[in-house]
């Protein structure tokens, strides 16, 4: 279909964010059975059905999941039109804060802030390095990036993609203790915690990591500081995948191992459909963490 609504492209990507038609037509200042009616609309030009009701909500059906990849892109792209057709780039100012991990603030953030800084150079970005999501519901942050979906109902949360972790350890390391060939090799290593090891061990043993508490020989609530101490030799730590590519020092064991699966959120308040600062940093961030 070469031709379409663009109004129907945008209900339907109403009703996937906000899951209701009553939550999107609010959103979007028109009534239920309008938005309605053009979702409808639009799975007929499509020939495919994009949600199904479950209860008072709907879910997205497998084709509306696949879909909703490339409108999230459309949206994105039509907002940088729009900036750009306006010259509205350069009145777009003032502070915006992005929490996210100590970890991610560090590594993934900077090149996301350089493109930022291109579209809308009067901005501010403040970066609130933490994990805390009350962040958000203090306003001490406008947007977060987090692993966990939050519940607030006053918070907006788009899940950006699954991405993956692997076990690193420092080459100096492995060169001593030698290199893991399996995971039962893993219970004379030492692994390096993130505060909260007894987290850790339960998600470790249903994967068959045969270790103990004894293993955790050096850590740090710090991600930096952890990921530090593995890489100066202290022993063996989880880290996401693009997180390990930009660091030097490291080598991933055990190769072959499943990864470590995770989500990334991208949170924020309501004001997203008020302030286009916000707008735009949301998806500009959006748009570069589901690239990995």
């Amino acid at each position: 279909m070469k031709d379409f609504d663009w109004n129907h492209i945008r209900a339907f990507l109403a009703t996937a964010e906000d899951g209701s038609l009553s939550a999107a037509a609010r959103r979007l200042g028109l009534t239920q059975p309008t938005l309605g009616r053009q979702v409808s609309a639009l799975e007929a030009d499509l020939g495919v059905l994009l949600f199904e009701r479950v209860g008072r909500s709907l879910r997205l059906t497998d084709a509306g999941a696949e879909l909703l990849g490339h409108v999230r892109a459309m949206g994105a792209a039509a907002d940088r039109v729009s900036l750009a057709a306006s010259g509205q780039n350069q009145t777009i100012e003032g502070r915006v804060a992005i929490t996210a991990s100590d970890v991610f603030s560090a590594y993934l953030l900077p090149p996301i802030l350089t493109r930022l800084r291109q579209l809308a150079p009067k901005l501010v970005i403040d970066v609130v390095a933490g994990d805390d999501i009350r962040d958000i519901l203090r306003r001490e942050a406008d947007i977060a990036i987090r692993h966990v979906r939050p519940e607030q109902p006053d918070l907006i949360a788009r899940l950006i993609r699954d991405a993956n972790g692997y076990f690193y350890a420092a080459p100096d390391y492995l060169d001593r203790r030698g290199r893991p060939r399996s995971l039962a090799d893993l219970k004379t290593h030492d692994f390096i915690g993130f505060s909260d090891n007894d987290r850790m061990l339960e998600y470790l043993h249903p994967l068959g990591f045969p270790i103990t508490h004894d293993n955790f020989r050096a850590g740090s609530a710090s991600g930096l500081v952890a990921w530090e101490l593995c890489r100066q030799g202290f022993g063996i730590a989880p880290m996401a995948e693009e997180v390990a590519a930009k660091s030097t020092g490291v080598e991933r064991i055990l190769p072959d191992l499943a990864p470590i699966t995770y989500p990334i959120w991208l949170t924020t308040h309501r004001e997203l459909h008020t302030s286009r600062k916000i707008r735009l940093v949301f998806d500009v961030l959006a748009e570069a963490l589901a690239k990995g």
